[in-house]
């Protein structure tokens, strides 16, 4: 049976409910809430509140524990750069290691009176009389002059519509809710998807199941991960010399940043280059040509998520190990049936289907000025000034929000420049005595259009795929088309002529007339 994750260390005590108006409110408690409270609380601002839905920190890295959980970003480039740790274990960390770093980031800046686990947000309402937002939540109301998002989009699962799964009698479940009291020793296991997820999944567990069917509708591109454990000597380096982590971190981004730089998110000569080498890494750990060829993409490198793995292919070719490329006709209280009427018979069915990225961006009712709903102004477009704010919801910032995740480089990047302009924004708030701050429709349209043609060229959309990147119009909502330098120099400086800016006296202005 796979070991369900160690439990956090000690449980985190809730925090006091507030009686009057937060200064800033925070959803979320994965990295893009704690490092908004954490710079929040460095920049002055004590008066703040976290809300979890879940019932420990850690987002996305609390609630994914499935066997092989890691990251494909290396660990110390995968850090926030203001809390550094510098005793990863492995070039790549596994959840465990991550969801730990998470939760210790808690007791090291003292983030426990600021956070109220097990509380989710039902909805919000932004009032105007008052400058405010009201939240409701299972736990009570709250109001807060400032409300962000830490929410994320990877935290509902995208469940196959594929007929009959449901009757299935066996074990079913998500690669995100794995049931770890499900013993997989010498039982028939299914898993539908090659994703991130099942890449990780099926080398974990293919040594212990009695078989394995893995469901492949597309392959994925595959590179190797050359992953290394990181010794103690490394690790005491790392703690008496921190500028020999911080030059680590610096060469992990600037070959990242190479591949965006040089035309990665395009089809470009990079892409065959690349394209090349996952062939190779293929041809090197798969054997048998018929195999190779039903894992060879039709499609061109970066298009779908490029994934990272030593031990996926190696996996495929065990003798308990099936991949079955035709398509399901349906699911049966007993196993999977294919479009050709072969039957495979199954004890345990995993959905490795990803996340509903789109659904989960507009999940919780948000309504902001003059009743305008979240989910009704994104009814076309899901979208936001910068991926961060949005006219008609004062007041309100998203992290890691619409066209801000990335492809090829670390996330926590883009968090961490998200957080620094939010709190420019606040920062301006206060010097000018403001009641409420949110983009021009104008500015956040021309940023729109920006995005928009920026992307009409790039690999995702030209690369001959769908992928969980589109919405249902296949468009691209969830990546930034570009380098992170790019993305901080935009973030760097607030433009104020691209905000309306409401004094506390209530008189309204643009901010180019201020």
């Amino acid at each position: 049976m796979t070991d369900a994750p160690a439990p956090p260390t000690a449980p985190v005590p809730p925090a006091p409910w507030p009686d009057k108006p937060l200064d800033l409110l925070v959803i979320g408690a994965g990295f893009s809430g704690l490092a908004m409270a954490i710079r929040a609380r460095q920049s002055g601002i004590d008066d703040l509140l976290v809300v979890e839905k879940a019932d420990g920190v850690g987002g996305t890295w609390h609630e994914n524990t499935y066997p092989g959980a890691a990251c494909d970003i290396p660990a110390h480039l995968y850090a926030l750069s203001f809390a550094p740790k510098p005793d990863w274990s492995r070039t790549y960390a596994g959840q465990p290691e991550i969801a730990a770093y998470l939760r210790d980031l808690v007791d090291r800046f003292d983030l426990g009176r600021h956070l109220s686990l097990s509380t989710a947000v039902t909805g919000a309402v932004w009032d105007g009389a008052r400058a405010l937002w009201r939240v409701e939540t299972d736990r009570g109301p709250l109001e807060a002059r400032v409300l962000v998002s830490g929410m994320g989009a990877l935290h509902h699962p995208a469940l196959p519509a594929i007929p009959g799964l449901h009757t299935f009698l066996g074990s079913l479940f998500h690669t995100s809710g794995w049931d770890h009291g499900v013993d997989l020793r010498a039982r028939r296991v299914g898993i539908i998807g090659t994703g991130a997820s099942a890449i990780q999944v099926v080398p974990a567990i293919a040594p212990e199941v009695g078989h394995l069917t893995l469901f492949q509708r597309t392959p994925p591109w595959v590179m190797p991960r050359n992953d290394r454990p990181i010794g103690p000597r490394m690790q005491a380096l790392f703690r008496r010399l921190p500028a020999a982590r911080r030059a680590l971190r610096e060469v992990q981004f600037r070959v990242r940043e190479a591949r965006a730089a040089l035309g990665f998110i395009r089809v470009s000569r990079l892409t065959r280059l690349a394209e090349a080498a996952s062939r190779h890494h293929l041809r090197r750990q798969v054997a048998d040509p018929a195999l190779r060829a039903r894992l060879t993409p039709p499609y061109r490198l970066g298009c779908k998520r490029v994934l990272i793995s030593d031990d996926f292919y190696p996996a495929l070719a065990r003798p308990n190990v099936t991949l079955e490329t035709d398509p399901i006709r349906t699911v049966t209280p007993d196993g999977v049936t294919m479009a050709d009427g072969r039957h495979h018979p199954l004890d345990v069915l995993v959905l490795a289907t990803g996340f509903d990225v789109t659904a989960s961006l507009a999940r919780v009712p948000v309504v902001g000025r003059d009743g305008l709903i979240l989910a009704r102004a994104w009814g076309e477009r899901v979208a936001a000034h910068r991926g961060v704010a949005l006219a008609g919801f004062p007041n309100f910032f998203m992290l890691l929000g619409p066209n801000t995740g990335l492809g090829h480089n670390s996330v926590v990047l883009m968090i961490e420049a998200q957080v620094e302009y939010v709190l420019a924004c606040l920062a301006e708030m206060r010097a000018r005595d403001l009641s409420a701050i949110e983009p021009t429709p104008e500015a956040q349209a021309r940023d729109l259009a920006d995005l928009e043609a920026r992307l009409a060229g790039s690999i995702w959309q030209q690369g001959g795929c769908a992928s969980w990147y589109q919405d249902a119009a296949g468009r691209n909502v969830a990546l930034w088309p570009g380098t992170v330098l790019a993305y901080q120099r935009a973030m760097r400086v607030p433009d104020w002529s691209e905000f309306v800016l409401t004094p506390a006296r209530g008189r309204t202005r643009a901010a180019q007339e201020s």
